[in-house]
């Protein structure tokens, strides 16, 4: 859902709603969850012990019909990108969703258990979903304010990602995974989880003193900072699991207000 507001946001700062914003919103809704499905089929022996009760690790689905749902999802991801490429006669579009077909199955298969890339993949794809939505319009003003946004998406998510390490570092460690948090500690991780979050908060007035956004906006992402910032104390002063799940969630609801700041900031 997350992802398919991004495509919203784009819109609505556009003030345009079209055929083609509608597709990019399920594109996004279904590679988004694609990518969710297959990291749970190749995951199924770390939920085991971190999450076990997610559907595939509780037997309320089996391997096979997981693994087939996923590949259902991509291929209706990608339809929808076809489709918007099909009526603007504008192909990037549909390479970007064919890119993160790619992208998202190797992250599940491969990329996770990398240390710092498997973050930096995630950020990149939530990121993204704006851009995506910029060429999606196919407006330069846009597309430029898109990328503004995706880069804010992108640091704070490799943040959250990197806290969300520490969170699963016990079934990691079962499944012979090397997250950073594994390979470094989790105080390392916490420290360069702390610096990100840290520094998208100091360039959240960039939106508005480069004429993004108006100072409604200001007035909303206060609020999404604050939480931010306490976030990034709460883990860098201990770096436990339990922590680090609370400072997950904080920082997810942090970024659904973000999300708020930017609709009230296209006014």
């Amino acid at each position: 859902m997350m992802g398919a507001i991004a495509i919203i946001l784009v819109a609505i700062i556009d003030k345009s709603f079209t055929v083609p914003i509608i597709l990019a919103m399920l594109a996004v809704f279904f590679e988004t969850a694609a990518g969710n499905v297959i990291n749970d089929y190749f995951d199924y022996n770390i939920d085991l012990i971190n999450k076990p009760d997610r559907p595939i690790p509780s037997g309320r689905i089996s391997l096979k019909a997981g693994r087939n749902y996923g590949y259902l999802l991509f291929l209706l991801g990608t339809v929808c990108g076809f489709t918007i490429s099909y009526l603007t006669s504008n192909w990037i579009p549909f390479i970007i969703v064919l890119l993160a077909d790619v992208v998202l199955y190797l992250y599940a298969y491969k990329l996770k258990s990398t240390p710092l890339i498997g973050n930096l993949t995630v950020g990149f794809m939530t990121g993204f979903g704006f851009v995506f939505g910029g060429f999606c319009l196919n407006n330069p003003t846009i597309i430029t304010t898109s990328l503004y946004l995706g880069f804010f998406a992108f640091v704070m998510t490799t943040a959250r990602e990197l806290v969300k390490d520490i969170e699963d570092m016990e079934g990691d460690k079962a499944e012979g995974a090397k997250t950073l948090p594994i390979l470094y500690g989790e105080k390392i991780t916490s420290i360069l989880a702390f610096v990100l979050i840290i520094v998208d908060c100091a360039l959240c007035p960039v939106l508005y003193f480069n004429h993004i956004f108006s100072f409604y906006y200001l007035i909303v992402i206060t609020i999404a900072v604050i939480l931010f910032i306490y976030s990034a104390i709460m883990i860098i002063r201990n770096p436990e699991r339990d922590v680090a799940s609370k400072v997950s969630k904080y920082l997810k609801i942090g970024m659904l207000i973000a999300f708020v700041a930017f609709i009230f900031g296209s006014f």
